[in-house]
């Protein structure tokens, strides 16, 4: 049986053909891939996002007044309209608390403590009992449980019995406690507005304890008369996909206006769900960008791979298509011949791809820190493949359909007429393409990304701007190719001059036929450029975690919360944050917005001698070290006068010359500073006692020694410390002296302070019309001081993306206020450091009554690494790069061979002359070595100036906006060397392979 002309005519040219093929299937399987990985995790991605997002920000609160009529009919609207809302019945959590009951035995003062009543559904899924057991509905008595600690506050054990009575109308409740439990996890959010549920007590003007937690039947029954209800939704985001974000957000946001629309006027919605599902749709959108980004790069190097290939191909055969011209074959004939043998080649690679991308994607999942979603192919892959399969193989038939026009004998006319420029440099085809690339870099540079604003006030990628990268490689690439003739003609009149023969033959080739040569070069060209370019993408990125992580936190772990609390006093804080394990330095902190020259501005005050230590501030922000900064905000500082010992109780006498008041400031070794009021003041002589301990909290400790930094009362009070003891030692106050402010200090040679030395951001600066070195007088926190600037950052860590701020010394701000008889400042954070915050985490965890909240630089940046749409950028970027890779050794290869294979008659010559295989080897390493030498030089180049203008550009937050601190372009030069050397010792095997095989006469085919 005969074949079809078009498969005999396939089988001529397998080398070719088999080239053609492995482009295909290399550059559809990748796109397949890259596509099935990324649809592959979006969801998965979008999921486990909202799995690990907090639940403040996964649930939606109901709250209204209710009472037993109302309760009922209220309960079932807000769980329709929240199933309603979600697609399906949420799990819903009613929580109910009642209003204030006397304890037993206090009705008759004149303040009680107080109890009060709840109900929670599925307290048990959430707590354990220690004693007893859950409370049951009816009964003689209300049957209750109480928390852990309200029981040991109130006495209240498993098997107590009593009677308590309602403040409102004075009725009486029998109570029974049947158990006592303990919360899972009582700092957990979802007990956020549930101080009384989590710890037990609270204190205020009334001392309340409690919940006593009834069933829900009981309470509505018993308790419910006009109380807040609160419904606690969590949705089941299961089966969540990327397309669901949108309209579920919008749902969620208008749940209260439909309930209030309803008939539950009193309804309110509060929920963080529609911010954090736009967030994740804003950051879907910025991981397809970027990965249709890496896609067109992908595009650009398969197709100029296939066209250079097909181009070989073409020439290959012009003569005999030409001689099939001359027999009769029409245009429609060539025409069916060359895309039947492209469709051969390109069909077979639809059908595989698909089913070669789940490998691939296990492959990439073996790498650190790349997820390996299970995947299959299915339509959608397969419409993709075939799409790009035939898109494939019109750009391989193209070539030798359009080079079919000439005749037999002009071929022979033109074949021994080599080009020496390319058709696209003449027709300024690639000028054209930089204005174009430029254009969309522009726009990139502009609009801040490649999401933008849509005219419908959405976000959406733009198409110029993605192809942007893309463009500019190539116009790169293609202007790259002007040097091809000229260095070919200069290193041809250098190596001319010389004896060795290899060389001069291997210059003399490639300025004979510079666009032989210029093909190869452009495509290996590209190839490193994209890889290059996908490395450093990644690299960025990473980086950009870290350093996002770095600023938001501003130190190792920050701990936020109140300055004082219960348990830890104002004195009490800083022992134990400092006491943490792992802990290496600790600074107290103020922190707040504050007016500085009549603008907002963020106030940071932090101990200078400690700041190299727990202040983390890139390097590009400022001209001057974190080290050089701490020196250059130290200003004058005040003296102290140190308490021996560790005295508990201090008795002050102070001379007025009229009624006044005043306060005595203090502070403790880790630099505290506290305001210890002195009540109201007579005339004469005063003695007044302070008590120290309570300075610490009921389980804190001061951290000694003491020092007494000054006193100070109201303007002009002319207050004089004439004595003070510690514990009953005296102290000598000899070295106190008294400004014009009033203001008693110790060890200060002058009450008149220079300027105070702050860092500005640039903004602030130009607002205040200071540089840096230069003072002035402003309004600073509602006082006019002077400041000096000592230093000017880009940004300040803390702050929110263009948030002005300043950063000041905690001594020397205290000691410039101290001398204005301004109160001080409380440490509202403690800013530590440490190599490992995970203990110091946990001890935090386990000791909620601290008031602390927590800001861990290293948890950050897990959690901004961890990221699954992130995590679904590396992988895309990776497959890129390792198909960029692929196609420069592909495309060197079939190039090399069909070169070497053309030349067979000269290396035969060259044989017969006496050519050894060294000098055969020789001449064929410097022809391709000028192709690799420029490509791996030109491509490596081209991505540093790509990538200086687009990377930094495409590194988004998952808000679609720019990131703080701004991004920082990064080149990972081990590895781009690394990469590069691979390519070089892959090429260089290729060459000598074939040096071998020409020196002995056969070719590959032959062989």
């Amino acid at each position: 049986m005969r074949a079809p002309l078009v498969v005999k005519r396939a089988l001529d040219e397998p080398l070719l053909l088999l080239g053609a093929f492995g482009a295909i299937l290399l550059a559809t399987t990748t796109l397949v891939a890259m596509i099935m990985y990324a649809a592959a995790i979006a969801g998965p991605g979008v999921r486990r996002a909202v799995q690990d997002a907090s639940y403040r920000q996964t649930s939606v609160t109901v709250t209204a007044q209710v009472d037993a009529t109302t309760f009922p009919r209220y309960d079932r609207l807000v769980r329709d309209e929240l199933a309603a809302a979600f697609g399906a019945p949420p799990a819903v959590t009613t929580s109910l608390r009642s209003d204030s009951y006397v304890m037993p035995g206090q009705e008759d003062a004149d303040l009680p403590g107080l109890l009060r009543f709840g109900s929670h559904d599925g307290l048990d899924r959430h707590a354990r009992l220690v004693t007893g057991r859950w409370p049951r509905t009816g009964g003689e008595s209300v049957e209750a449980v109480i928390s852990e600690p309200a029981a040991t506050a109130t006495g209240f054990a498993s098997g107590a019995e009593f009677v308590t009575q309602a403040r409102s109308d004075g009725k009486p409740v029998k109570v029974r406690v049947v158990g006592v439990f303990r919360l899972d996890d009582p700092v957990s959010e979802r007990w956020a507005g549930e101080e009384l549920l989590s710890r037990g007590v609270e204190r205020g003007e009334y001392t309340t304890y409690g919940p006593l937690m009834v069933t829900r039947e009981t309470f509505v029954a018993g308790f419910a008369t006009s109380v807040r209800a609160v419904w606690a939704a969590e949705p089941d985001f299961g089966a969540l996909t990327s397309e669901r974000l949108r309209p579920l957000a919008a749902a969620a946001e208008g749940i209260g206006a439909r309930l209030m629309a309803g008939g539950c006027v009193s309804c309110l919605a509060a929920t963080e769900l529609p911010a954090l599902l736009t967030q994740l749709d804003s950051a879907s959108l910025v991981t397809r960008s970027v990965l249709l980004i890496s896609m067109l790069q992908l595009l650009l190097l398969a197709g100029y791979a296939l066209v250079l290939t097909a181009r070989l191909l073409a020439d290959h055969r012009r003569m005999e298509t030409a001689l099939l011209r001359s027999r009769g074959a029409g245009t429609g004939r060539l025409v069916a011949l060359a895309g039947g043998e492209a469709l051969l080649i390109a069909l077979p690679c639809a059908v595989v791809a698909p089913l070669l991308g789940p490998p691939l994607i296990a492959l990439i999942g073996l790498l650190p820190g790349m997820a390996s979603p299970p995947v299959a192919p299915d339509a959608g892959a397969y419409l993709v493949s075939s799409g790009a399969a035939l898109a494939a193989a019109v750009l391989l038939a193209l070539p030798s359909v359009a080079g079919g026009r000439r005749t037999y004998v002009q071929e022979q006319s033109a074949r021994g007429r080599g080009l020496r420029r390319a058709l696209i440099h003449g027709a300024g085809g690639d000028i054209a393409l930089l204005a174009a690339a430029a254009l969309a870099i522009w726009q990139l540079q502009r609009y801040g990304g490649p999401v933008t604003a849509t005219a419908a006030g959405g976000l959406g990628i733009d198409p110029l701007i993605i192809s942007g990268p893309a463009l500019a490689l190539l116009a790169g690439g293609l202007l790259g190719l002007r040097l091809v003739p000229r260095v070919s003609r200069l290193a041809e009149r250098i190596t001319a001059r010389r004896a060795t023969l290899p060389a001069a033959l291997g210059s003399w080739q490639v300025s004979r036929r510079p666009l032989r040569y210029a093909g190869p070069a452009l495509l290996l060209t590209l190839a490193i450029a994209v890889g290059v370019v996908s490395m450093a993408t990644t690299a960025t990125w990473r980086d950009s975690h870290r350093d996002q992580a770095d600023h938001r936190a501003g130190a190792d772990l920050r701990l936020p919360g109140p300055y004082e609390a219960p348990e830890l006093g104002v004195l009490g804080r800083g022992t134990a944050f400092a006491g943490l394990p792992g802990i290496t330095a600790a600074s107290p902190a103020f922190r707040a917005q504050t007016d500085v020259g009549g603008e907002s501005a963020l106030l940071l005050a932090l101990d200078a001698d400690r700041l190299p230590q727990v202040f983390h501030l890139r390097p590009d922000l400022s001209s001057r070290t974190v080290p050089q900064l701490a020196a250059a905000i130290k200003g004058e500082r005040a003296g102290r006068l140190e308490l021996p010992g560790r005295p508990r109780a201090l008795t002050v006498r102070v001379e007025s010359p009229a009624a006044a008041t005043g306060r005595l400031v203090l502070s403790d070794a880790l630099g505290t500073w506290h305001d210890l009021p002195l009540g109201e003041l007579r005339e004469g002589v005063n003695m007044v006692r302070l008590d120290l301990a309570a300075l610490a909290g009921r389980s804190g400790e001061i951290t000694y020694p003491l020092s007494v930094r000054g006193l100070a009362g109201d303007e002009q009070a002319g207050l004089r410390l004439a004595g003070l003891s510690a514990d009953g030692t005296d102290v000598p106050v000899t070295s106190a002296a008294t400004n014009p402010q009033g203001v008693t200090a110790f060890g200060a040679d002058r009450f008149a302070p220079g300027p105070l030395p702050v860092v500005l951001t640039p903004g602030l600066a130009a607002t205040l019309k200071l540089r840096e070195g230069q003072d002035g007088s402003v309004r600073f926190a509602g006082n006019v001081m002077r400041i000096k600037v000592a230093g000017i950052v880009a940004s300040m860590p803390t702050g929110e993306p263009g948030q002005q701020a300043v950063l000041a010394d905690w001594e020397s701000l205290h000691a410039y206020e101290l001398a204005a008889a301004l109160p001080s400042r409380p440490a509202t954070e403690w800013w530590l450091a440490t190599p490992d915050s995970a203990p110091a985490e946990e001890v935090l965890r386990r000791n909620p009554q601290w008031d602390a909240g927590a800001v861990d630089r290293h948890e950050l940046a897990a959690r901004l690494r961890g990221d699954p749409l992130v995590g679904a950028l590396h992988g895309g970027l990776t497959l890129g790069f390792a198909a960029a890779l692929g196609f420069a050794v592909l495309g060197f290869l079939v190039n090399a061979v069909v070169a070497a294979r053309e030349r067979r008659a000269e290396f035969a010559v060259l044989r017969a002359l006496g050519t050894g295989p060294g000098q055969m080897l020789g001449m064929l390493a410097t022809e391709q070595a000028f192709v690799v030498g420029l490509s791996l030089v030109s491509g490596t180049a081209l991505a540093v100036a790509v990538g200086n203008l687009v990377v930094p550009r495409i590194v988004l937050s998952g808000q679609a906006a720019a990131v703080e601190p701004a991004v920082l372009f990064r080149l990972p030069w081990p590895s781009v060397a690394v990469m590069l050397a691979l390519v070089t010792a892959a090429l260089a095997v290729i060459v000598a392979g074939l040096a071998r095989r020409m020196w002995r006469g056969q070719s590959l085919e032959e062989r």
